[in-house]
């Protein structure tokens, strides 16, 4: 049976945090604008000493300034949305001694010590990622209805049917709350509702269809001239699909664009504070995250993702999961700053073929 880790909080009575003084802040003075010497969050759990007590940040994230609001409640913000008159805590010395506390072990156990030489701890091709999977399947089953997964899917999911398919599966099982991506996602995804293809190569043999260029804008075109995603479901009839499940299963899906989109697809959120705001509404309340052959959208969604996440007055972790076939970019994921992350080297396709037998194995358990 799965169990989460149990989060320890910091001993606030030692002599340290005792004699710590309150945090300093300041006013933002020009909207948007951080006052000097401001304080950046981090990915882990923060408290601040406000009024002789300690309080934890909730629903963090890396890179925003915490701000004190009038009704005395923190909250992360990003720079561009600071407001005259913000209280703005201050201060770079986050040890303890002057009211700023970084905490990174309140979720470490025993199982988390290694010895000092190891062979193969690194993540690389050549490891072994089955405990991975068990872990993964454990989680999924266990947040379906306790948590909130969200999956961050690159358009590689959709250029093969099975993957198409296991991601319907994965949908369609409630082991998705919602789902990011981009432009291509949906594009690609309708396509192949349409006319059977992605990229104009069909989905099932790979093989490339006569004028199949046309075929993920002439989607787009119909799509757009059904005036949106969910009217072109009705209109056109299609009953398959990722898009199609997240719709039909209520799932909000997220399709942040980028400056190299056709169309874009209606619903594609091209304002990327827009995108990056709809983003965050789904992260403050993730507990897990699966990121599939993305780089960018990985990226992206582990720098708007901290460590932990506060529900129900609980500290728990956030899982992370990223796939995808290039170490590289696994690497440049943790590079990024976003260290809580498990990594597998795997085609996705075959992630998910693997994942959904799992799953599958599990359920008739």
């Amino acid at each position: 049976m799965f169990k989460k880790p149990i989060y320890t909080a910091p001993d606030f009575n030692q002599e340290k945090f005792l004699s710590s003084p309150n945090a300093s802040t300041d006013k933002v003075k020009i909207r948007g604008i951080a006052p000097d010497n401001y304080h950046a969050t981090s990915i882990y759990p923060e408290y601040y000493k406000i009024n002789g007590e300690w309080r934890l940040i909730p629903q963090s994230r890396m890179d925003c300034v915490p701000v004190i609001n009038h009704d005395g409640s923190l909250e992360a913000k990003e720079f561009r949305r600071l407001k005259v008159g913000d209280d703005v805590i201050t201060g770079r010395v986050d040890d303890g001694t002057q009211g700023i506390y970084l905490y990174n072990n309140g979720f470490k156990s025993d199982e988390d010590k290694i010895d000092t030489f190891a062979f193969r701890s690194g993540r690389s091709r050549e490891t072994s990622f089955g405990p991975d999977y068990d872990r993964l399947v454990e989680l999924l089953e266990h947040d379906k209805n306790h948590g909130h997964i969200i999956w961050v899917l690159g358009p590689a999911v959709i250029f093969n049917s099975q993957s198409r398919e296991a991601m319907e599966y994965i949908i369609d099982h409630n082991y998705a709350h919602a789902v990011f991506g981009g432009n291509a996602v949906a594009t690609h995804d309708l396509e192949g509702a349409l006319f059977g293809t992605a990229v104009g190569q069909d989905i099932r043999t790979c093989e490339n269809m006569h004028n199949g260029h046309y075929h993920h804008l002439d989607a787009i075109n119909m799509i757009n001239k059904a005036g949106s995603i969910e009217e072109a479901i009705k209109e056109y009839h299609i009953d398959n699909g990722v898009i199609y499940s997240c719709v039909k299963n209520n799932i909000p899906y997220v399709l942040a664009g980028s400056i190299r989109d056709d169309g874009p697809l209606t619903g594609v959120f091209s304002d990327m504070p827009e995108a990056q705001d709809e983003m965050r509404y789904h992260i403050k309340k993730a507990t897990t995250i699966v990121c599939l052959a993305t780089q960018l959208h990985t990226i992206a969604t582990g720098n708007l993702t901290p460590s932990y996440t506060v529900l129900g007055g609980e500290v728990k972790p956030v899982f992370i999961y990223a796939v995808d076939i290039s170490e590289f970019v696994l690497n440049k994921l943790r590079d990024r700053g976003t260290l809580e992350v498990t990594t597998i080297v795997s085609n996705v396709q075959d992630f998910l073929f693997k994942l959904v037998y799992m799953l599958n194995k599990h359920r008739d358990i």
